[in-house]
């Protein structure tokens, strides 16, 4: 260092500092000979800036945006840590670090990989998310402890590996509590943003850091799953296929017709291709026509248990019930019970089965 530089430092009277355009420094270390300042200084804070004096490692005075004259008076802590007792106006030495209080926006974040989630619909899924978010550091002190120490300059990129982790560590516990549907996430973003900003501010908040803002951009499934979701949306707009299958054969129709190579030449290939169309068309059809119009299975018949004699029997099927209830094994009273039923209940008070025993004749006419 020059002599100009050592005497400039140990004789300056001016501290600021200016944010350079186009950079993201969060914290700036004012540089000077021997870290010497003069008392009596001028200290100037800008808005969206705190000053913060370090003495021996210990983090003394901070200043908020304001013109101050530097005396003993409106530094109390240092002066106590220095031991003033009365009034000094030689240089003293102390760090000086600009910590940046405003807020930076349009900072992003990204799930590495993908979240596991149950989806009740879907199964077991994998999804992706990011966004954006807005931070501000909301603590100069416990920032300065945490993050600076002693590095003369600190820039976002520094601490934004930290503030992503975080991020996808509490947006994955908010995803999992949330118990969304995957295909109803996309109208539920803003609830996502609130519930995971909460949880995200407590965890930074040791670092002296503070989430303004919190969004999500987008929430994706895998491509695989995209496209089988595109397939059976298509299925769905087509609706009758065999209807569709008629349509593409009778569209197929007039443009070989208006191929010079097709009738204008009567070739034999080409009408056999087209003749091999029809065909293929019209059992394309009927199988998607026996598809569709085929019944659904023959629903299982129901099993009764019977209480005879005390004892719990069965189970019974319809026809094996019957002829127990002809035989006087099962009677209008006896308890039956079946899949499906909350408690045993007397047989002739069960609907499926109370046709089952003989209707009793109306009263003789007096």
């Amino acid at each position: 260092m020059s002599l100009f530089q050592k005497a400039r430092g140990e004789f300056i009277d001016i501290i600021q500092w200016t944010e350079p355009a186009g950079s993201d420094f969060l914290a700036f270390r004012f540089e000077r000979y021997h870290n010497e300042i003069k008392m009596g200084a001028k200290l100037t804070v800008r808005e969206g800036q705190v000053a913060a004096f370090v003495n021996e490692g210990k983090l003394a005075d901070v200043f908020s945006p304001g013109m101050y004259t530097l005396s003993t008076e409106n530094m109390p802590i240092l002066s106590t840590l220095k031991g003033w007792k009365y009034g000094f106006d030689s240089p003293f030495r102390a760090e000086v670090y600009f910590i940046l209080t405003r807020q930076f926006t349009d900072l992003k974040w990204g799930t590495p990989n993908p979240i596991m989630l149950r989806d009740a619909e879907l199964g077991v899924v994998r999804i992706r998310a990011f966004g954006t978010y807005a931070m501000h550091i909301s603590d100069p002190a416990v920032f300065l402890r945490q993050q600076i120490a002693t590095n003369p300059e600190l820039e976002t990129v520094q601490v934004s590996g930290q503030i992503r982790d975080t991020i996808v560590s509490r947006f994955t516990d908010t995803l999992g509590e949330a118990h969304i549907p995957a295909l109803e996430l996309a109208g539920n973003y803003e609830k996502l943003n609130q519930l995971a900003l909460g949880k995200i501010k407590t965890d930074l908040a040791t670092l002296g850091i503070e989430l303004t803002l919190f969004y999500v951009e987008n929430i994706s499934l895998p491509p695989e799953v995209e496209q089988a979701m595109d397939t059976r949306t298509r299925m769905g707009v087509l609706g009758d296929m065999n209807q569709y299958t008629r349509y593409q054969v009778a569209t197929a129709i007039p443009e070989a017709a208006s191929n010079p190579s097709g009738f204008a030449g009567m070739g034999a290939g080409m009408g056999a291709g087209v003749g091999m169309g029809m065909v293929m068309g019209t059992q394309m059809g009927s199988a998607m026509n026996s598809a569709v119009g085929s019944p659904p299975p023959i629903p299982p018949t129901a099993s009764y248990f019977a209480a005879i004699d005390g004892r719990q029997a069965g189970p019974f099927d319809r026809t094996t019930l019957e002829g127990k209830i002809k035989s006087g094994e099962v009677k209008p009273t006896t308890l039956v019970w079946k899949n499906g039923m909350a408690n045993w209940a007397a047989a002739e008070s069960v609907a499926e089965i109370k046709d089952l025993f003989p209707a009793a004749p109306p009263p003789l006419p007096e």
